[in-house]
């Protein structure tokens, strides 16, 4: 690889991985973006717009959209943005593409379902000879493409690859600070969209916005946990990826995780919001996956796991309030 990060590759064009491409642009790089669908890369090299994705957003015209994975092989570093449960399978197809030495930046938010594991340890398994980086925080997508103000941590356990690689991607709008804690980082982003959907449904019962600061808070003390458990700093945990994403998808409808709970919590199913959507709505997966990993780690995570029953188990949402607020009140402690 060379020192410096010029070319830059986007595997995945959702909403945030068109978000990042354009963010990569006006950073002066060259961008390659890779979608799964032949009409979204035509549009993109054609209107210069992600009219599925990201509509109503003009895209530098020198973002050069593929569908080929091989196309990715040249870059200096890549961005891996695919929805967090087809990680695997998108790296698995691309090890033998792999160049030594090219960064992977995980920036999918999420928990394997089926076997809980980060998306970092996939990572490490499926590109072995990639140096790992995790790129997270409060970050809608549309703001991001237009240039509106944006903090985001960028992890690496190598301090090296984190400085260049915040170097090639950051702009006066779009700051990229540093950390190398990976499951701290990684854990925030994923734990924060099981707990936005909670808080949707905070909001569609009408609970009020006590009951929400309250729950926000407990979650991100069962966030903390989690992590310290799995090896993170919990400091990491009221940074940007942590209390700064939890913060913004706790409270926004602009959140796919809030409004899908928000929906739940107006008494819609599940299978009906879902249908209406074109992306991922990643909480509805890592749900299972953060209790499965709790489990194995020995911690307690009473939320995750109402969320879960709620989300995969059909488990009555009335009944579930009632079931977390019959819990004994012990000792707050804010970070575990």
């Amino acid at each position: 690889m060379s020192e410096t990060i010029q070319k830059i590759g986007v595997v995945g064009a959702g909403a945030w991985g068109t978000a990042l491409a354009a963010t990569a642009r006006r950073a002066g790089r060259d961008v390659v973006l890779q979608a799964h669908e032949t009409e979204v890369a035509e549009a993109i090299n054609t209107s210069h717009e992600n009219t599925t994705y990201l509509p109503g957003v003009k895209l530098d015209d020198g973002i050069r959209a593929t569908t080929d994975l091989a196309d990715i092989a040249a870059c200096d570093a890549v961005l891996l943005v695919m929805p967090a449960q087809f990680l695997r399978a998108v790296t698995s197809e691309m090890t033998s593409l792999w160049r030594d030495g090219v960064p992977a930046v995980i920036c999918a938010k999420g928990i394997e379902q089926k076997t809980g594991a980060l998306l970092s340890e996939i990572a490490a398994e499926t590109l072995p000879n990639a140096p790992l980086a995790v790129l997270s925080g409060p970050t809608f997508a549309i703001e991001v493409a237009r240039g509106l103000p944006t903090g985001v941590t960028l992890a690496s356990k190598d301090p090296d690859i984190a400085t260049r690689l915040s170097a090639a991607i950051g702009t006066s709008t779009f700051r990229a600070y540093r950390s190398q804690d990976i499951i701290g980082v990684e854990l925030g982003g994923a734990i924060k969209n099981v707990l936005a959907i909670g808080c949707g449904i905070i909001q569609g019962r009408g609970m009020g916005d006590n009951a929400r600061a309250a729950f926000i808070t407990r979650g991100l003390a069962e966030m903390a946990r989690i992590a310290a458990a799995k090896g993170a700093e919990p400091e990491t945990l009221v940074g940007l990826s942590g209390l700064g994403d939890l913060t913004l998808t706790c409270n926004a409808m602009q959140s796919r995780n809030f409004s899908l709970g928000v929906g739940l919590g107006e008494g819609r199913s599940l299978e009906d919001i879902l249908g209406e959507r074109a992306s991922v709505t990643e909480g509805v997966f890592s749900a299972s996956s953060a209790v499965q990993l709790a489990a194995s780690l020995g911690v307690d995570a009473p939320i995750c796991s109402a969320m879960d029953g709620i989300l995969n188990k059909q488990i009555d949402i009335d009944a579930t309030i009632q079931s977390l607020l019959a819990r004994p009140v012990g000792d707050e402690d804010p970070l575990g």
